[in-house]
């Protein structure tokens, strides 16, 4: 029996002799006399640092833990402090609890409760809200200073007409010109224009008895407010010329020293800088919760009546103030727009409304928090490792990434291999091995133009620890169109062997559900990842598997 066994990904010839080596030895012992190839592709088709890593940041300099800054210490903290906002105020609650001698004043109010107490209060400023809008003229008109026939008006709108100043009864103007071009604020009975010129008078603002106008004009040119017999007005001019107040019975008409000044419009008012800056940062609609989760906890409330003296106030008020922004960002997560410099001052905002200041200096429960975060989060470990990291992880990651950009050349090459004789194999990929195996017989089957199908059909198709399931899901898999549910005619049995533990494993039962062709098969290597993923080939569950499907293939 004819086997072809494609490594995966990351794997080099030292790896690969090995890797070889196993894989026949357990076929051979289930299949004697099975004849098993083995085509190298890591060497041609694999992923190389081409300018030797100087992409990556660091790689000229690997800093050793002893010279981290206090710019280290201090991302390393809020990474710890991200991953759980309250592990400072249990720190402090701690450190404050053991060093309680029991002396506070019964029935006096601590420190720590009006910190709690400022703490509840904690609220997000209303949003501004815009003056109410002027009321609308009645009689159906809108106009900024109007009131119907009868009311107080300084100057007037017509029942039907949309005006500022001054509506005629049938047309709409905003200015009346008399023959010496002196501007009025009027109209004549039907007439609509920007501009008319009145009959010889000076300057006269008129309008006929028809209408009504806030400002009427005598022959001699004095303005006046006055109204015709059938509107009313605030002012009215005497047949002299000068300004005489007087209105029709009509209207009431205020006298314009004494009439009250419109009052004036109310401002917006204005976010304090916490509000405006929780906007900015889109934390604003994850604020409330984040106080809420830091005011009912177990260890503020601990670290608060502990708290008896103004100092051990001012380090709560600093360690609450971290732990309310910690909060807040984590709620927000990849909705946080936010930079060091605006988190600190968020600290220092949130610090003064709970009476402090968001920073302490010299904190007992900072100062621990630091050494731990050194110790236990990732960052500096990554900061510290990222040039190896990436370096080691250029062949698996890489030849990956290095397939889907540039994947027919290793297509060929298996293909190649395929075809070197007309017995068909079984063909075995692990990892990206069985990517690049899924890919090369689904384009075969689907008569790929430009792809070299291989011309012996495969006895079984088995992928074990592969991502081609995966890829299928997110539409990136060379070989079949996204959303495809079925395999195409011509496609061979595929067994699928997957281990939970291994994160490079999927399931492809459940992505072809219509398929009978496929099947999954789960093992247990018992071992975490990465030992996982490469665990398959000493686990005799994966080859009696394979042995099981080869024999339900000949049955059919």
């Amino acid at each position: 029996m004819r086997f072809i066994f494609v490594h995966g990904t990351g794997v080099r010839r030292e790896r690969y002799e090995q890797l070889t080596r196993l894989v026949t030895a357990k076929l051979t012992d289930r299949f004697p006399g099975a004849r098993v190839e083995a085509p190298y592709w890591g060497g041609d088709h694999g992923a190389t640092l081409a300018a030797g890593g100087a992409s990556i940041p660091g790689v000229d300099g690997v800093r050793g833990a002893e010279s981290w800054g206090p710019l280290d210490e201090e991302a390393a903290a809020w990474q710890l402090l991200l991953t759980d906002p309250l592990c400072e105020l249990r720190v402090l609650a701690q450190i404050a609890a053991a060093g309680d001698d029991g002396l506070g004043m019964p029935g006096v109010r601590g420190a720590g409760e009006e910190v709690a107490a400022r703490l509840a209060d904690l609220t997000l400023e209303p949003a501004p809200t815009l003056p109410p809008a002027p009321p609308a003229a009645p009689g159906g008109g809108r106009a900024a200073e109007a009131a119907a026939a009868g009311g107080r008006v300084s100057e007037v709108a017509s029942a039907g007409g949309r005006v500022s100043e001054v509506a005629a009864a049938g047309g709409r103007v905003s200015e009346v010109a008399s023959a010496s071009g002196r501007v009025s604020e009027a109209a004549p009975a039907g007439d609509r224009g920007a501009e008319a010129a009145g009959a010889g008078g000076r300057g006269a603002e008129v309008a006929p008895a028809g209408g009504r106008a806030s400002e009427v004009a005598s022959a001699s040119g004095r303005v006046s407010e006055v109204a015709a017999a059938s509107g009313c007005a605030s002012e009215a001019a005497a047949a002299g010329g000068h300004a005489a107040e007087a209105a029709p019975a009509s209207c009431h008409a205020p006298d314009a020293a004494t009439a009250p000044a419109a009052p004036a419009p109310t401002p917006a008012p204005t976010p304090t800088e916490r509000t405006a800056l929780l906007r900015a940062t889109g934390l604003a609609p994850h604020f409330p919760g984040a106080v809420q989760v830091v005011a009912h906890s177990a260890e503020f409330t601990r670290a608060c009546a502990a708290a008896h003296d103004a100092v051990a106030a001012r380090e709560l008020v600093a360690v609450a103030a971290r732990a309310v922004v910690a909060a807040v960002l984590r709620a927000a997560g990849d909705d946080a727009l936010c930079t060091g410099d605006e988190r600190d001052r968020l600290v220092d905002l949130i610090g003064d409304r709970l009476g402090g200041t968001g920073r302490f200096p010299g904190g007992r429960a900072a100062a621990v928090l630091g050494t731990l975060a050194l110790k236990l989060t990732v960052q500096p470990a990554l900061d510290h490792w990222r040039p190896p990291l990436t370096g080691g992880t250029v062949p698996a990651l890489g030849d990956i990434l290095r397939y889907q950009a540039r994947g027919r050349p290793l297509r060929d090459s298996l293909a190649r291999c395929i075809a070197a004789s007309d017995e068909p194999p079984v063909v075995i990929g692990h990892s990206l091995g069985g990517i690049a195996l899924v890919d090369l017989y689904a384009l075969a089957a689907a008569g790929t133009p430009g792809e070299a199908p291989p011309p012996t059909p495969a006895l079984l198709l088995v992928t074990v620890g592969s991502q081609a399931p995966f890829l299928h899901e997110l539409g990136a898999l060379t070989g079949l169109p996204p959303a495809a549910d079925r395999l195409p005619p011509g496609f061979p049995n595929w067994l699928n062997i997957y281990d939970r533990k291994d994160l490079l494993a999927y399931r492809a039962e459940a992505v072809f559900p219509g398929d009978p062709r496929v099947t999954d098969h789960e093992v247990r290597s018992r071992q975490p990842f990465p030992l996982s993923h490469s665990a398959y080939w000493k686990l005799d569950a994966v080859y009696d598997r394979i042995r099981t499907g080869i024999e339900a293939g000949a049955e059919r």
